[in-house]
């Protein structure tokens, strides 16, 4: 169905250089300028924010750029302000672009009197008028039902199956993909099935939060080159402890595929000296100067997935394509 309207693309503070490499890659597909809408995100002394836009959006298309990771309190109010200011500018329609979706993880009550927190701030989207929500990797996928709007939750899994296919090329039939928790089975049975490898779990028992009182290994990973995939990597505990066990269970070599790469705390030094050889994450989270200088840390770009995304959202048409490592390849082409 044809637009009259064009897309303008809007971001707050929280990840700017994938907002602007967003902007490109949509140049780049529609063969003409494409930047982000002129306005200023400040705070006032007192850290109240303010957002001011300098052009006009009245009917316009407008997709808010906004991961809500560290500090998720000041993004999410970001990402809300903007959306009221372009309401209140009589925009069209409003999509929120959530790379990282934060508060995903209090997504339940795990015990009595304990709030939750991702169904309160899918009821603040949508009351700060808010219409649509474009992210990716969503830490539960029932979230999508917390909201009464459209949700799309992209997947790395393609951009991380097309990696793997490209850095393993050579030894394919000795990689074997790992979840590090029962919890993570099915994301990481999809990239199994995507690059055609066996897969195995570790289990974990926790005695209590933070702590980890023992692994298990599900599988026979001797001689294996393993790869662990999840969606999200704080402190790195965990992933690191997994690729020790790993190691000792007769793993030739320990990779990881994570999506959201939020590394907290000493997660960077952890990394660093751990026994993994890598870890791949998106630019879903601005990457830190640490995290940059990390010798075995590799970013995956996600700006041709949510260009093509928005394109499609803008077109009237599928999302649901982008699943498929025959329409992301091409997008990828030159980039992996």
């Amino acid at each position: 169905m044809p637009t009259i309207t064009e897309p303008k693309l809007i971001s707050g503070n929280a990840n700017m250089p994938l907002a602007n490499a967003i902007t490109r890659r949509m140049s780049m597909h529609r063969g003409m300028s494409q930047k982000l809408v002129d306005a200023r995100v400040e705070r006032f002394n007192d850290q109240e924010i303010f957002v001011e836009v300098y052009e006009n959006v009245r009917g316009e298309d407008m997709f808010i750029i906004q991961s809500t990771s560290n500090p998720a309190n000041d993004n999410l109010m970001e990402l809300l302000i903007i959306s009221d200011a372009l309401r209140r500018s009589s925009a069209a329609r409003i999509t929120a672009v959530v790379p990282y979706f934060g508060y995903a993880r209090q997504d339940r009550r795990t015990k009595a009197r304990t709030p939750i927190s991702a169904k309160l701030v899918a009821n603040m989207m949508v009351e700060a008028g808010i219409e649509r929500v474009l992210t990716m990797d969503l830490h539960a996928a029932q979230i999508q039902g917390f909201f009464d709007i459209p949700v799309d939750n992209l997947y790395a899994s393609p951009i991380f199956a097309l990696d793997i296919l490209h850095q393993f090329k050579d030894s394919l039939g000795d990689v074997m993909v790992v979840s590090p928790d029962v919890g993570g089975v099915a994301r990481a049975r999809e990239l199994a099935k995507r690059i055609n490898a066996p897969l195995a779990i570790v289990d974990k028992r926790r005695e209590k939060p933070g702590e980890i009182a023992e692994m298990t290994v599900i599988g026979n990973v001797s001689g294996k080159k393993c790869i662990i995939v999840d969606d999200i990597c704080d402190t790195a505990g965990t992933l690191c402890k997994a690729a020790e066990v790993l190691m000792e269970h007769g793993a030739t070599e320990v990779h990881s595929y994570i999506t959201h790469g939020v590394l907290s705390g000493p997660a960077v030094e952890r990394i660093t000296n751990s026994v993994m050889k890598s870890l791949v994450i998106s630019d879903s989270i601005e990457p830190t100067d640490a995290v940059k200088a990390a010798p075995n840390i590799r970013i995956l770009p996600t700006a041709p997935m949510f260009a093509q995304a928005i394109l499609n959202i803008w077109h009237g048409t599928s999302v649901s394509s982008l699943f498929e490592n025959e329409t992301l390849a091409p997008i990828y082409e030159g980039i992996l």
